[in-house]
Parts: C-alpha cells; sequence; structure tokens
C-alpha cells in the first residue's frame, strides 16, 4: 500500500500490543491491537506478535517505527517479558531496515497532551481531538500507539533525528 511518509507506532505487550499509523500531515492511517491468545505460551505469542507486525509492516511501509521505551517494572518476570515484546518490533524493523525511535511514555503523552502525567483517558481524548476521530481510540494501548507516532512525527521534524536515542 503506497502511503505517504508513514509512522509506525507501536505500544508493545505480550497480552496487549497496541498500534497507531499516521501519515505525514498526522491524519490517522490505521489503528488497532494484536491479541495473542492468553493461553498460549509465551513463545507462541511472540510469534504472532512478530508476524503481525511483519503483516503491518508490508501493507503500510512505515518510514519509521516509534515504540515506548522500556521502564523498570517493580515485577523482574513482567519487565522480561515486555522486553521480549518489544524485541519483536525492534527484530520486525530491522528485517526491513525501518529506524526505530524510542520515547518515554511521559515524552509521548506529553507531545499530544502538553502533560507528562496525563491520564489514559486524556490521551485518548487528545488523540480524537488531534486527529479528528469520531471517537477515542480503543483500547487505550492504540491510544498509546498513536501519540507514539505523533511523537515520532514531531521529533522527525527537529534538528536531531538519530534512531534509538532520545534527543
Amino acid at each position: 500500500m503506497a502511503n505517504k511518509n508513514v509512522i509506525l507506532g507501536i505500544d508493545p505487550g505480550t497480552r496487549i500490543t497496541g498500534y497507531g499509523l499516521i501519515d505525514s500531515d498526522s491524519h490517522p492511517v490505521d489503528f488497532g491491537c494484536i491479541r495473542p491468545p492468553p493461553k498460549l505460551i509465551l513463545a507462541d505469542r511472540y510469534k504472532i506478535i512478530f508476524e503481525s507486525l511483519e503483516a503491518l509492516i508490508e501493507r503500510y511501509q512505515p518510514i519509521a517505527i516509534a515504540v515506548e521505551s522500556q521502564f523498570v517494572l517493580k515485577n523482574v518476570q513482567s519487565a522480561i517479558k515486555l522486553g521480549m515484546a518489544k524485541g519483536m518490533v525492534l527484530l520486525a524493523a530491522a528485517r526491513k531496515s525501518i529506524p526505530v525511535y524510542e520515547f518515554a511514555p511521559k515524552k509521548a503523552k506529553l507531545a499530544v497532551v502538553g502533560h507528562g502525567g496525563a491520564s489514559k483517558f486524556q490521551v485518548q481524548k487528545m488523540i480524537q481531538a488531534l486527529l479528528r476521530l469520531p471517537n477515542p481510540p480503543e483500547p487505550e494501548d492504540a491510544a498509546d500507539a498513536l501519540a507514539l507516532a505523533i511523537c515520532c512525527a514531531h521529533h522527525l521534524r527537529s534538528p536531531c533525528t538519530s534512531p534509538l536515542k532520545a534527543c
């Protein structure tokens, strides 16, 4: 699918991986989530996430991928699982030589709401307004992914555009 300078935002998770795509004019292209069946073993869930990301990349051919930077969780096992889901994003991007930009959740919230401590609901409502959507994007993970894509679009317009670096 030929889209003009599409940016793919990804909010990785083993239960729900949100995705959101915007074009260079910050118009919504697509959003939603990848939900591997929770009863599957982790390896099979990671495979579904990876294959679904590859399909999105093939369909929309993004020029950049924005992913949420990992924060340290109190539960080490949860942090490892989240890191593995993020690894699926990095691998899918690397296979197509697409640059990846990481953004802290606070930075993405700041880019769309103007406040790094915004609630999930505030992010959803502002994404709805910014992208002129009829309803707030569901689930929250898709709204977070759209916020990451918008944050990346702002970042790419700035002088510092190094992949995998916070500027």
